[in-house]
């Protein structure tokens, strides 16, 4: 079934190489726009497959813009990353000075059979390292097939609200939730959302990040 596979991963069975994150080009206004969100993600955030203006972190900031926001969404999805891989790159992230600290990762532990103890420690990791650069973190919640299994689905599912409510971040229950049983927002791959199914995130997503850039 297409959309259990993307429910629970970005990267296929074998995972595809992690590669370097392509490098965003932005107009120097929008690098100084007055309020800045940074998302931390794998290949769903990089817009895998799709040009980089049709993945859903730039879907999000034309948007915002296009609501007279003074808002830059930066696109730090690299494919093929793992909470861990997250957590070594989040620093290099936070020198961007964002405002809000999106995180969309953990598909990939999960279909690569991480101990759900590690994927709870990094995705803590990153989270208190956000707060700790004074950012709002929103972490996005991936629920885990019954493929899995009972016992490991329930433990998985229970990762995101509990790291959100021990470090203190927004959690996105379900963030790819929507993809499922609709095939045609699933790349022919059977995995990547289509540029339908990634402006279907964006609208998961845009009335939190606008909510935080009007907060005052």
């Amino acid at each position: 079934m297409v959309a259990v596979v993307v429910a629970v991963g970005c990267g296929g069975d074998p995972a595809p190489a992690p590669v370097t994150a392509r490098p965003v080009v932005v107009p120097e206004e929008v690098q100084e726009a007055a309020f800045k969100v940074a998302i931390l993600g794998d290949s769903i955030t990089a817009g895998y497959g799709l040009p980089l203006d049709q993945a859903f972190p730039a879907v999000i900031e034309r948007t915002l813009q296009a609501e007279g926001l003074d808002v830059s969404v930066h696109n730090n999805g690299v494919s093929g990353d793992t909470s861990a891989g997250g957590a070594r790159r989040v620093d290099w992230v936070l020198k961007q000075a964002p405002n809000v600290l999106v995180v969309e990762l953990g598909g990939n532990d999960l279909l690569r059979g991480q101990p759900v103890s590690l994927t709870e420690e990094k995705l803590g990791e990153i989270v208190q390292a956000g707060r700790a650069a004074g950012a709002e973190v929103v972490l996005l919640g991936i629920t885990a097939p019954g493929s899995v299994g009972p016992d490991h689905k329930a433990a998985f599912d229970a990762i995101y609200p509990k790291v959100a409510e021990v470090h203190g971040a927004r959690l996105v229950p379900g963030f790819l939730d929507g993809l499922m049983d609709k095939p045609a927002l699933v790349q022919s791959d059977g995995l990547h959302p289509t540029a339908d199914g990634h402006r279907m995130l964006a609208e998961v997503l845009t009335p939190v990040l606008r909510e935080l850039t009007k907060a005052p």
